[in-house]
């Protein structure tokens, strides 16, 4: 936070009245509004963590400005490069514009449709911009982490695919063959180089609207390559769910915008444009391994149905044809998703019981033949006592003093960690910043809206049962941040929604609070 005041500071002359973490996505940049006098509009602050990928992105964006295109001004940079003010384009990417059409599996309404018909005939002009222009080579020696979209780098891609996405999937290949359909496909992709940009992220996430009209972000992954990459990154993104029939038409106002720069026709974009879509599904998806297989965020999860989804037709279209090993793979993909498909059918009626169940207020007849849990039976007078902790696993699981046992530990450590960063580390998860960080990016939101449907139906059932007691415990790294955070909060959802007796401790915190139950 000094280091934005500092340059805050060096700019407007004054200290900022405040600054706020912004939701991050998937990089570890991390940014922030700050806001100053009320004549002073807001500006966005980012820290990064490597100077020459901030260095990339301060070269791009003063080259692009200059060649009047629609991204951020920059307003001033640290003398190490690591951090960068830059102007707000306001709250509203176009992903979240385009969120209840995305909810409404793909059905876009016409401002919707108008604004992405925007985005694609800007693209061009940032595809362009570097050819016949001398200052480019300038920005391209600035590229992170390297100048062009080469054999090196497709191939670096298309093992993220092997290694994070088919080994965790438990998909079992000839690493041999795969390897020399990779090879071809790779010569395919590259059979034609040029001097136009490749934004490498053009999607709508990078998209910001500002009084009605698309602002470009996030480029500093930029180099030179092929203009099929980005049209394919744009329109196939897995979570925008285009139909068929907006991509081509989207296709065709790109193909318009294109015209001055390079005439091309639909018949010969075409096919080359489906070889990029099929690299970039098999790029995502090694994405999707890495972030949700193997570091359990939820997002990436549920993006893997979407993507197999694309893979399918273009297995479909013909698009895996010349690489026979592959599309073997890629239809053992496929069969994979319908099984678990299946499964998620069966996962989904069952939650649907449990949720009718819960919210059924009939009364059940406790027998005598119910059976013992926990080495406790249920007593019908007793009322219910529910204990939930906060702890580091470094200190160890909170014991059972109630002599139960059962009950549940959860691990926050799969959530976004404030205490990384210094400015978090002597508050705890009761304190608004940290409230605001770890709610920022809804990892931990989603981590508790699982654990809530949980323990209610548990409390649910202990009450109707008669059982006394129930333990919770949610353990992180230090039990400063995370654990205190879901602790605290799912002690407060239980007792408002059952209004049963909650204690709450705060072990390494040496905070004790308690709950009383309703009358």
């Amino acid at each position: 936070m000094e280091r934005i005041t500092q340059l805050y500071k060096q700019l407007t002359g004054y200290a900022p009245k405040n600054i706020t973490p912004l939701a991050g996505a998937g990089s570890n940049r991390r940014y922030y509004r700050v806001g100053g006098e009320e004549s002073q509009p807001p500006i966005i602050a980012v820290i990064g963590t490597h100077p020459e990928e901030n260095e990339a992105f301060i070269s791009w964006d003063g080259f692009f400005g200059k060649c009047g295109l629609p991204v951020p001004a920059l307003l001033a940079v640290s003398a190490d490069r690591m951090v960068y003010l830059q102007e707000d384009c306001g709250d509203i990417s176009l992903y979240n514009y385009m969120a209840a059409g995305r909810n409404a599996d793909g059905t876009y309404n016409a401002d919707v449709v108008a604004v992405l018909r925007q985005t694609i005939q800007c693209l061009p002009q940032f595809q362009f911009s570097t050819v016949g222009n001398n200052k480019a080579d300038e920005a391209f020696s600035h590229c992170y982490p390297q100048q062009e979209m080469d054999r090196t780098n497709v191939m670096f891609d298309l093992n993220y695919f092997k290694y994070c996405f088919l080994k965790l999937r438990g998909i079992e290949f000839n690493e041999f063959k795969l390897q020399q359909d990779f090879e071809r496909l790779t010569d395919d992709l590259l059979i034609e180089q040029d001097n136009t940009f490749l934004y490498r992220d053009f999607q709508s996430r990078n998209v910001m609207l500002k009084e009605g009209k698309p602002y470009f972000i996030d480029f500093q992954g930029g180099r030179r390559g092929p203009i099929f990459y980005d049209v394919a990154s744009f329109l196939w993104q897995s979570s925008a769910k285009f139909s068929d029939t907006l991509r081509d038409q989207l296709i065709d106002e790109y193909l318009k915008a294109l015209q001055p720069f390079r005439p091309l026709s639909k018949a010969d974009f075409l096919p080359q444009l489906h070889l990029f879509v099929l690299f970039r599904i098999l790029q995502v998806l090694g994405a999707y391994g890495y972030r949700g297989l193997w570091e359990k965020k939820e997002y990436f999860i549920n993006s893997i149905p979407l993507a197999i989804a694309n893979l399918s037709k273009e297995v479909a279209l013909g698009t895996c044809d010349s690489y026979p090993y592959l599309k073997d793979i890629a239809l053992s993909l496929i069969a994979q998703n319908e099984k678990d498909e299946q499964s998620r059918a069966v996962a989904a009626a069952k939650r649907a019981k449990v949720e009718a169940y819960l919210q059924n207020d009939q009364t059940y007849i406790l027998h005598d033949s119910f059976p013992v849990i926990g080495g406790v039976r249920e007593s019908q007078g007793g009322r219910l006592i529910v204990r939930i902790f906060s702890f580091s696993f470094k200190r160890g699981i909170p014991a059972d003093e109630s002599g139960n046992g059962g009950g549940y530990v959860f691990d926050c450590r799969s959530t976004h960690n404030p205490g990384r960063y210094a400015e978090y580390k002597p508050l705890t998860g009761l304190d608004q910043p940290v409230i605001d960080f770890l709610e920022a990016d809804g990892e931990i939101l989603t981590f508790l809206d699982s654990i809530y449907k949980l323990v209610d139906f548990h409390v649910a059932r202990f009450i109707e049962r008669g059982f006394t007691n129930l333990q919770i415990s949610f353990g992180c790294t230090g039990g400063r941040h995370r654990s205190v955070y879901s602790a605290q909060h799912v002690a407060e959802h239980i007792h408002e929604k059952f209004g049963v007796e909650v204690h709450i401790c705060h072990r390494e915190q040496g905070i004790t609070q308690l709950l009383t139950p309703n009358s």
